[in-house]
């Protein structure tokens, strides 16, 4: 794992520690300054055109990095004085595109658009640190070599870790912020991923730490003061909810308000992600964006400087679509095409048929189709004695990337779109009080996750609590039969759900296949797949 460099020194053709440019240098002394950023977070590898966005109005076709690619291009060219920034999860849960190829499509295809920063997310950890590295550094992966055919470049863009350090020397893992000069007035970028990424990636990160966001910048806002920088940005991959439309912000909550309401007046700017959501929000008098996610949406904000005090005194924002109206880049699309052929004869492997499509998204009593579908596909697989006896399993909403929308064949692409996480199955004992423990656990502070169950599971509950229960104990059945809360079941989980609330005190663990590798032999034994009758979870 190397170390950063001391932050003065990552600065990149901007400006050096000991200087500091004069209040008017490179404007006139009475004219202000306008500075594009081009932001977007939660890219994903998407590099062939993704679903398509939904907005109120219906859904657009949009994204693709060809597309992605000339939009940027066009808001480049409407001032020289831009940066482009990304606020994490640009590589990581990718396309089979972009994953088989270990994500350097993706570093590849950002050189070519000419990113400028990426503030890393909890996804560019999946591969642990030393990947990480390599994406930013070059070089073959150490165990499938240059499966490109040619030498991995690496990232000519900057990887920003501000709130990430090693556990022992307490050096910085990447730079904490990079400094932008434009028109002569330094901008200082902070980039920083969530506080909570081991919580998501909790093997691969062990020796590293990861420090509060706001505590970070505050921090470090006082050391970019000292070399006369007073415009601050910071790109954090850590976001909000809200019910409105795309550059609409109506009710935010999550965690990134407490962030920005905790932030030094001095930041001027706040750049999101992680939550896939995409706003365009004031909080606590500050300007808080996301572009949702997979490069169907980019976010065209401008910076006001005053050059003699060379801060920030405007910023203005406007979410936009990565709409198919505009002429695709020919290199981006050469690229995407080039990368697609050469997983086709992997992504193109016949498995199974669907008799109709089986969404992801939750009916009115939380059930995902494909949430009950996936837990079904996992409690037959560690349902043999040999294999974890399991009597129930569960599969969280969140990890299901995709929905399975078409009638007819499923191919191979089709269910890794679904499984790009490489997550494994564990069966464990708990307690049937345990398990009620973890219905309980689906209500959180901000919002319900509902647990898809498997089929042998099944309950009412009530939105509210009612006696500070929301799960009435005698509703819930196992296999037909009361619950049981001093009996032991066996619960069948990927390694992500394991690690979290109640699941991480389940005994007697036994490893399984991968998530995917059991969704594939469920469709191919059940094809034609219809989508499961609903009801294993009911609102009273």
């Amino acid at each position: 794992m190397r170390r950063a460099l001391i932050p003065c020194l990552a600065v990149t053709g901007l400006v050096a520690c000991a200087r500091n440019p004069g209040p008017s240098e490179g404007v006139g002394a009475t004219e202000t300054v306008e500075v594009k950023v081009v932001a977007f977070n939660d890219f994903h590898g998407n590099l062939g055109v993704p679903k398509p966005w939904k907005t109120k109005d219906g859904e657009v076709p949009s994204g693709g990095v060809d597309y992605f690619a000339a939009h940027v291009a066009k808001l480049r060219a409407q001032n020289p004085n831009n940066v482009v920034v990304s606020a994490g999860d640009l590589i990581g849960a990718s396309p089979l595109t972009s994953s088989l190829f270990h994500d350097e499509p993706t570093i590849e295809a950002m050189n070519m658009i000419g990113l400028d920063i990426n503030g890393v997310g909890n996804h560019e950890f999946d591969e642990g640190p030393k990947e990480l590295v390599r994406m930013k550094a070059g070089g073959c992966h150490p165990e499938d070599g240059c499966k490109t055919g040619h030498e991995f470049e690496g990232a000519r863009f900057a990887f920003l870790a501000a709130n990430v350090v090693d556990d022992h020397t307490k050096e910085h893992f990447f730079p904490p912020y990079e400094i932008k000069e434009r028109a002569g007035i330094p901008i200082a970028f902070i980039g920083m991923t969530l506080e909570n990424t081991p919580a998501y990636v909790p093997p691969v990160v062990k020796g590293l730490q990861f420090l509060d966001e706001a505590d970070t910048v505050n921090h470090l806002v006082g050391k970019l003061r000292d070399q006369g920088v007073e415009a601050i940005v910071v790109v954090v991959h850590e976001g909000g909810f809200i019910p409105g439309d795309y550059d609409e912000c109506g009710g935010i909550s999550g965690p990134i308000v407490d962030i920005v309401k905790r932030l030094d007046p001095e930041v001027d700017l706040v750049v999101s992600g992680h939550t896939h959501q995409a706003y365009n929000c004031e909080i606590d008098g500050r300007r808080v964006t996301s572009a949702g996610c997979y490069g169907r949406l980019i976010t065209d904000i401008d910076l006001t400087l005053d050059p003699k005090t060379r801060d920030v005194v405007k910023v203005s924002a406007k979410n936009l679509l990565v709409t198919h109206d505009v002429e695709p880049t020919a290199d981006l699309s050469g690229l995407e095409q080039h990368y697609a052929e050469a997983a086709a004869p992997l992504a193109n492997r016949p498995i199974g048929q669907l008799s109709a499509p089986i969404g992801k998204d939750e009916n009115e009593h939380g059930e995902s189709p494909l949430g009950s579908v996936i837990a079904d596909a996992q409690l037959e697989a560690t349902q043999a004695a040999d294999k974890g006896a399991a009597d129930l399993a569960f599969m969280n909403t969140g990890g299901i990337r995709t929905g399975l929308d078409k009638v007819g064949p499923v191919t191979y692409e089709d269910l890794f779109a679904v499984h790009p996480f490489g997550n494994s199955l564990v069966t464990v004992t708990l307690t049937g009080a345990q398990l009620h423990q973890a219905l309980e656990e689906q209500w959180g502070e901000d919002r319900v996750r509902f647990l898809q169950p498997s089929s042998s599971l099944r309950y009412v509950y009530h939105d509210e609590a009612v006696g500070g229960v929301h799960v009435p104990v005698e509703t819930v059945t196992i296999g037909g039969k009361p619950l049981d809360l001093k009996k032991g079941y066996r619960v069948t989980l990927n390694n992500y759900l394991a690690e979290r609330g109640i699941f991480k005190l389940g005994t007697d663990p036994l490893p399984g296949v991968l998530d995917l590798d059991a969704l594939e032999a469920y469709v191919e034994a059940h094809s034609p797949l219809a989508p499961p009758v609903p009801g294993r979870l009911m609102r009273k």
